[in-house]
């Protein structure tokens, strides 16, 4: 039993790390939809085609809902509305209006929110030298996104601190509270009932800001730009749904069972290298010398902080 628990201690925060970076693909699929749909209508859609392959599995569980509790609900709801609908929504927006490099720099500062949140809320407990490797990563994380680390002062100056720029703080913001909710799901149900009711929750609430703004109707569903490319809508919307969305969220949720947020915050830096990766494969937009560096030691601190953190957690 005791090997069991340190195996899980082992990979747990790596399928965190891997569904993280699996998320990071998606704006391959993401920015060339901004062309054909409106940012809100790209997420609802996004949570239409989640939600059709996770029926079976939701179907499945339904008998485990009486059982979940009121604390788990909230958990569960806050989860669905900050991050698979409201922060989604301020991610697109965000890759749309802003400097996609820019983008990236601000999400960094997510696993600090998502500390913050599960010491306030879980009590976590944090290494001495938490802070030092947690610190470590975060700069990392900003080379690796920095095509000119001289000059980011100047990447920003350019950047405007524009319309994207908030849009990417309030997608920080809101990913970062929203691990800490994923968290509290986790505990108080199964991964398949949590994975594929957040998707539900995220659908629900995405279908209640079309209708606010008056975009739950056929034209504003699929617009002239879809209506003349429907092959290439369908098919960005399948990968960004299936590659992008409800795999890596099995992973990352069965990884987030296995890991305290505090942690799982850090490793979900992952998801900046793969966005790195995926601009320098599908937008020819090649890896400087000193983000390839960067990489490597963001991957080595987030390992670090993951070792720290196993001394003072309870077996």
């Amino acid at each position: 039993m005791q090997n069991r628990k340190t195996r899980s201690a082992t990979y747990g925060p790596w399928l965190v790390g891997l569904g993280a970076a699996l998320w990071g693909t998606e704006s391959a699929w993401r920015i060339p939809l901004n062309e054909l749909f409106g940012a809100k209508v790209i997420v609802f859609w996004e949570h239409v085609f989640i939600l059709i392959m996770f029926l079976p599995i939701l179907i499945s569980r339904l008998d485990e809902i009486p059982r979940v509790r009121t604390r788990t609900w909230g958990f569960l709801i806050f989860s669905g509305f900050a991050g698979s609908a409201v922060g989604t929504v301020f991610f697109t927006l965000a890759l749309k209006y802003g400097n996609p490099t820019v983008v990236n720099v601000i999400l960094n500062i997510q696993p600090v929110i998502s500390t913050i949140g599960a010491f306030v809320l879980f009590g976590d407990r944090l290494a001495r030298r938490f802070f030092l490797y947690a610190g470590i990563a975060i700069v990392a994380g900003v080379f690796v996104s920095v095509a000119y680390p001289t000059q980011i002062g100047v990447s920003f100056e350019r950047a405007g601190l524009n319309v994207g720029t908030a849009y990417a703080l309030t997608c920080a913001l809101f990913w970062g509270l929203s691990t800490v909710a994923g968290r509290g799901v986790m505990v108080g149900m199964s991964l398949q009932l949590a994975s594929s009711l957040r998707i539900v929750t995220g659908l629900g609430c995405m279908t209640l800001i079309l209708l606010a703004y008056g975009k739950l109707k056929g034209a504003a569903l699929w617009p002239e730009a879809a209506q003349a490319h429907p092959i290439k809508a369908i098919v960005l919307l399948f990968f960004l749904a299936s590659i992008s969305g409800g795999i890596p969220l099995l992973i990352y949720f069965k990884g987030l069972h296995l890991t305290r947020a505090s942690t799982a915050g850090y490793f979900e830096m992952m998801q900046t290298l793969a966005a790195v990766c995926i601009t320098w494969g599908f937008f020819h937009a090649s890896l400087h010398a000193h983000q390839v560096i960067a990489a490597i030691v963001l991957i080595a601190a987030v390992a670090m902080v993951h070792h720290i953190q196993q001394q003072v957690e309870p077996d």
